[in-house]
């Protein structure tokens, strides 16, 4: 591990061997976004591990992020899945939750910024071992589809959590789209990919702004997100749901650990 975190930390991007790393390990952040979400955690866990403070790397990953989920929004769209109407209706109050979620993240200091994600990345980790399917229908909100003030209020505080950061907002999103909006899985992971391309450019902004995001870097390891989440968008892959869910919350609570471990 040491060895690892020492290539890292001293290779330069363009080195082909970091080349190759970027992309495949985005590939597969990529795919796992798509299919269960959390992964940004490990694009975290990257770029820190290569000497950047968590800040830029949350900038940094959210190239990736709309560049791969505007990609998996067209596929959802020409499969028939993408409301496209109700999917911008929620991307409009996540956008605007966004603008003051990213402004938080960008001048907090860093060490806040760990605290906070070591102790909500756990928690928003628990989402994934939730039967969506049965959680939904013993959960039925009345409206349906039709949004209201109220869920704007929602979407809006989910926006705030995806400006601040983008681990864990998929599943947000996904839970809020069939709780409040009667939508299936299916459609509400449609749902989720628009929304993360309504919001993501918002937060984008916001960290460019303050000269946050490390473009070579973030431009390279994007392609892996694209070629990751257009796999994962045209397959389904339900006998490695389980083994995803698992390595993704052991890798949140490493670094949740690690960020927590580090403040003492």
């Amino acid at each position: 591990m040491e060895q690892i975190a020492v290539f890292l930390s001293s290779t330069p991007y363009w080195d082909p061997r970091m080349i190759i790393l970027l992309i495949a390990v985005g590939a597969f952040v990529g795919f796992i976004n798509t299919v269960a979400g959390l992964a940004t955690v490990i694009s975290y866990s990257l770029f820190m591990i290569m000497g950047m403070p968590i800040n830029i790397a949350n900038a940094t990953s959210r190239v990736g992020v709309l560049l791969q989920f505007s990609a998996n929004s067209l596929i959802f769209k020409k499969e028939g899945l993408l409301d496209v109407k109700l999917a911008t209706k929620v991307g409009i109050p996540v956008a605007v939750g966004a603008l003051f979620g990213a402004e938080m993240a960008a001048v907090f200091r860093t060490d806040i910024i760990e605290v906070v994600t070591g102790i909500l990345l756990p928690l928003i980790a628990m989402l994934l071992f939730v039967d969506k399917k049965k959680f939904s229908e013993k959960y039925h909100i009345a409206g349906g589809a039709k949004m209201s003030p109220v869920k704007y209020v929602i979407f809006f505080i989910i926006g705030v959590y995806g400006g601040f950061t983008h681990a864990g907002i998929g599943l947000l999103v996904i839970f809020g789209s069939f709780i409040f909006l009667g939508q299936d899985l299916l459609h509400s992971n449609a749902i989720k990919q628009l929304t993360t391309v309504i919001y993501t450019p918002v937060a984008l902004i916001i960290f460019a702004i303050h000269g946050q995001i490390n473009w070579p870097v973030a431009l390279i390891y994007a392609v892996g997100n694209v070629l990751g989440g257009v796999v994962a968008s045209k397959v389904a892959i339900k006998w490695g749901e389980k083994f995803i869910k698992i390595s993704v919350v052991a890798v949140v609570g490493i670094v949740s650990f690690y960020l927590l471990w580090k403040q003492f």
